[in-house]
C-alpha cells in the first residue's frame, strides 16, 4: 500500500468515526428522554433499535466488504461511551450489538454476506458463555442450551450462543487440547426468549435468558472464538477478540461516569443543603470529591486507550497479540469499569438525598454502573489474573 493510499484510508476511517460519534450525539436527547420508558419496558424499544441501526451504531466492527465501518477499537469505545452517557441501558444494547458483530470477520464469506451484508439494518446479539451442548449432525450441529444475559435479543435477527461440542458424555477437545467451545449463530426463529430480566440496574437492556432446543446450525456458521483465525486477515480481526468485548463493556461504564459527573456539577451549583448557607459547589468536601472523580475517570480512560493503541500497532503490523498485550488490555478495561464505578459513587454520595429520587439520573447511573462491573469481562477477578501474569506465576486463560 502506498503512503498516499494509507493516508486516504486513514482519512476515510476518521471520517466514519466522526460520523458515527455525531450520530450518537444527535440521538442522545431522545435516548435520555426515553430512559424511564426503557426501564419500564425492560428492553430497548424496537423503534429506537431501528434508529440505532439506521445510524450505523451496530456496524462499527462489521467488515467494510460486508457494509460495516470496521472502526479502530478506540473509536468503537467512543461511540458506545457517548450512547451510554445518554442512558446506560441504551449504551449496553449498542455495545452488545456492535461487539457481537466481530464474528463477521471470522465467518466464511457465504454466511458473513447472508447475515451482515444482506440487511444493512441487521442487529446481532448473544452470549459467548458455553451454556449449550452441540452434537455433530450431517453438515453441522444439533444444539440445545439456555443462556443468560441475552441483552437486546428482542431486536436481533441473528443470535449467538457458546456451546460445548460433545463427544459422547464429554466435551470434545481441539487439536491444541482446549475444550471445544463453538459460538453457534442461530436465526431468531430458532430462539425462544424467556422473561427473566428483573435487575437492579441496566433494566432497559432486555437481558433475558434465551434458549434453543434441537436447533440445527451448519458447521461453517459457528466459530471457536479465540482459536479460529479470522477469515478476513485485517487489523481489526487480528486485534484480541475478547479485548474487543471487554473494551466495549467498560465503555458503558465510562459513559455512565461522565454522565454522573456532569449531572452532579449542575446539581452542586443550584443546591443548598438543609442547615447550610452555601451551595454544594462551595463545600471543600464536595470539591475534593469532584476532583477525585475526574481523576479516576480520565486516568482510567487514558490507560484504556493506551493499551488499545499498543495492541492496534501489533494488529496493523500483522503480528499476533502477545500475552502481555492481552493482559494489559483486559486489565485496562477492568480498571476503567471499576474506576468509573468509583467516580459514580463519589457523585452519588456527594449529591445526598437528591441522588435517591427516581427523577435523578444519579441513582440510575449508580445502579447501572454496578451491574456493569459484574460482567465476566471486567469483574474483579481480572485483577487477580493480571497480577499473577505480571508476577510470572500464572498461565494466561484462553479467554484473556
Amino acid at each position: 500500500m502506498t503512503s498516499r493510499s494509507r493516508s486516504t484510508s486513514t482519512t476515510a476511517a476518521a471520517s466514519d468515526a466522526v460520523t458515527l460519534l455525531n450520530a450518537a450525539r444527535a440521538l442522545a436527547p431522545e435516548i435520555s428522554a426515553r430512559a424511564s420508558e426503557l426501564e419500564s419496558l425492560r428492553r430497548l424499544p424496537a423503534d429506537l433499535a431501528r434508529k440505532f441501526a439506521e445510524a450505523g451504531l451496530f456496524s462499527t466492527v462489521i467488515p467494510k466488504p460486508w457494509g460495516g465501518f470496521e472502526l479502530h477499537p478506540a473509536d468503537t469505545v467512543r461511540v458506545i461511551e457517548e450512547v451510554s452517557r445518554a442512558d446506560g441501558s441504551a449504551g449496553w444494547c449498542v455495545m452488545i450489538g456492535a461487539t457481537t458483530a466481530v464474528v463477521a470477520g471470522f465467518l466464511p464469506e457465504r454466511w458473513a454476506r447472508e447475515i451482515y451484508a444482506a440487511d444493512p439494518l441487521v442487529i446481532t446479539g448473544g452470549a459467548v458463555a458455553p451454556s449449550g451442548q452441540a452434537r455433530q449432525a450431517d453438515g453441522g450441529y444439533m444444539v440445545d442450551g439456555r443462556w443468560q444475559w441475552g441483552s437486546g435479543t428482542q431486536n436481533c435477527q441473528w443470535i449467538g450462543g457458546g456451546a460445548l461440542v460433545m463427544d459422547g458424555d464429554k466435551p470434545r477437545r481441539t487439536a491444541g487440547g482446549d475444550i471445544e467451545n463453538r459460538f453457534m449463530v442461530f436465526s431468531a426463529d430458532q430462539v425462544e426468549i424467556l422473561d427473566t430480566w428483573n435487575s437492579s440496574g441496566l433494566r432497559g437492556t432486555g437481558s433475558h435468558d434465551f434458549q434453543v432446543r434441537q436447533a440445527f446450525v451448519p458447521a461453517d456458521r459457528s466459530v471457536v472464538l479465540g482459536i479460529d483465525p479470522p477469515v478476513l486477515d485485517r487489523p481489526l480481526y487480528r486485534f484480541p477478540l475478547f479485548a474487543t468485548l471487554a473494551s466495549g463493556v467498560c465503555a458503558v461504564a465510562l459513559g455512565l461516569a461522565r454522565r454522573a459527573i456532569d449531572e452532579f456539577l449542575e446539581l452542586a451549583l443550584r443546591k443548598t443543603p438543609t442547615f447550610e448557607r452555601r451551595t454544594l459547589a462551595e463545600s471543600a468536601r464536595v470539591q475534593a470529591a469532584v476532583g477525585e472523580a475526574e481523576a479516576a475517570l480520565r486516568s482510567a480512560r487514558a490507560f484504556l486507550f493506551d493499551a488499545i493503541d499498543a495492541a492496534w500497532e501489533l494488529a496493523e503490523a500483522g503480528s499476533a497479540p502477545t500475552m502481555e498485550t492481552r493482559r494489559d488490555l483486559r486489565l485496562a478495561a477492568t480498571n476503567a469499569a471499576w474506576q468509573s464505578a468509583h467516580a459514580v459513587d463519589l457523585m452519588y454520595h456527594a449529591g445526598g438525598g437528591s441522588s435517591v429520587h427516581a427523577s435523578s439520573p444519579l441513582q440510575r447511573c449508580f445502579r447501572d454502573v454496578h451491574v456493569v462491573t459484574q460482567h465476566i469481562m471486567v469483574n474483579s477477578g481480572v485483577y487477580d489474573t493480571a497480577g499473577r501474569l505480571y508476577l510470572g506465576v500464572g498461565v494466561a486463560p484462553p479467554n484473556l
